[in-house]
């Protein structure tokens, strides 16, 4: 052998080494993620899927949730098909279920199941709340005898649980699963395709680890006008959503709390609490109206106003874009205060400043420019006239009227009626 052929035969030996090495590594890696990933799936019923899919899939741990339809036979599993008025208590119908592929590492068969149990109330045979028929069953339908002997091991845990508070005995059905049929497309991720809707929240209380005593002090609520907003103590969309897009935002006179559904003790209720977000109004502990699931920021304040303006001519300015009487009483009240703020009347939004007040001798409140950002412009075309309309960027509320040029020295008089404000004086401490 000469040192050409020699070094030819290391040359490949080092790279067959090389590649042996790559081979291995990538091994390594993929015993790392095997390691790491160690998925399963277990189907779950608990009436219907849609706001428990999303629930779900907000574990930490669940790689995916799917609706769909499971433990039925006899016919074609389709959502018109198991909604049916003669198949309502069929034995052989299928059940909504969310079928769960979850990493076990992260989050464990026992926890995932715990949760199952909390979210709904699994004594109640076919039904969840409004919802009744065979297809709302409790069910959990296994992939494996672990999962099985953990399901009904936690099972039992949770009757004592219930037991002890009042409730009766369980009625959820545990399979091996036989079959899953995935729901219709329009059913996935239903709460994403319908943002305008509720998460229902069968939940009994119950909790297998019970947090620090959240009872909440209702003396003030009992006093005059209030907000209460039910929430949901698993995640709700919507009730995130009400709050990014509206609560958080909100600084009007009436006081606005968030209570669960099992924290309204000593208030006077009659909607339904199961539904979240609900929005009840209440006057001295009593509701006066409620509305079940999301409100975005005009249905909101349009509720509210009838809440706390009633049939007032404030409201109708407001809300019918009527006008103020020119020299009216809350004109006459406004147009001398001492310096400060004029806020929307409903959100408390800063709209106008004293600062920029002018009288205009029309008999409604003058001023040069609002509160940046505070108001929008709408084209009016009422009356036979081509004006510019004015509205509370916050709450959506009529206010009046722009007129260019009308002001002193040529500015701009935004002409606004009165009974739409409040005053808040300034802090200049």
């Amino acid at each position: 052998m000469n040192y050409q052929q020699l070094l030819y035969l290391s040359g490949a030996a080092i790279i067959f080494s090389a590649g042996t090495f790559a081979l291995s590594m990538e091994k390594v890696e993929q015993s790392n993620v095997d390691a790491s990933m160690h998925v399963e799936t277990l189907v779950l019923g608990s009436g219907c899927f849609w706001g428990a899919e999303k629930r779900y899939e907000a574990l930490e741990g669940v790689i995916d949730a799917e609706s769909g339809y499971a433990d039925g036979k006899g016919f074609e599993a389709t959502y018109r098909n198991i909604t049916k008025q003669s198949r309502r208590f069929d034995e052989n119908n299928f059940a909504e279920v969310v079928k769960v592929t979850y990493n076990s590492n992260i989050i464990s068969s026992q926890a995932l199941l715990k949760n199952y149990f909390e979210s709904h109330d699994p004594t109640q045979l076919n039904k969840q709340g409004n919802d009744i028929g065979t297809q709302y069953r409790s069910i959990i339908l296994t992939s494996n005898n672990e999962q099985s002997d953990t399901a009904f091991k936690v099972k039992a845990q949770y009757q004592q649980l219930l037991t002890n508070a009042g409730y009766g005995d369980i009625v959820t059905a545990i399979k091996p699963l036989e079959g899953f049929i995935a729901a219709e497309e329009y059913h996935q991720n239903y709460l994403q395709k319908n943002p305008n809707g509720y998460c229902p929240d069968h939940s009994t209380g119950v909790v297998f680890e019970p947090v620090p005593d959240e009872t909440k002090d209702n003396t003030a609520l009992l006093a005059g006008k209030q907000i209460v907003v039910i929430d949901s103590r698993d995640y709700c969309p919507y009730c995130e959503k009400f709050k990014k897009e509206v609560a958080n935002d909100y600084k009007g006179t009436i006081p606005l709390s968030f209570r669960f559904a099992d924290q309204l003790d000593g208030l006077t209720i009659k909607s339904a609490t199961w539904a979240t977000p609900t929005i009840l109004f209440l006057e001295n502990g009593e509701e006066v109206y409620g509305r079940q699931g999301y409100a975005n920021r005009d249905t909101f304040y349009k509720a509210l106003g009838a809440f706390k303006l009633g049939n007032s001519e404030a409201y109708k300015v407001a809300f019918n874009a009527k006008t103020d009487r020119p020299y009216c009483k809350e004109y006459k009240i406004f147009k001398n205060t001492p310096d400060g703020t004029f806020v929307d009347k409903l959100s408390g939004e800063a709209l106008f400043d004293t600062r920029d007040r002018f009288n205009s001798g029309t008999g409604w409140l003058s001023f040069t420019h609002p509160v940046k950002n505070s108001v929008t412009e709408h084209e009016d075309n009422s009356w036979g006239m081509q004006r510019i309309e004015l509205r509370s960027k916050s709450s959506g509320i009529h206010l009046g009227h722009l007129f260019p040029g009308e002001g002193p020295r040529g500015e701009d008089r935004y002409c606004i009626n009165a009974t739409v404000l409040d005053f808040i004086p300034r802090d200049n401490s």
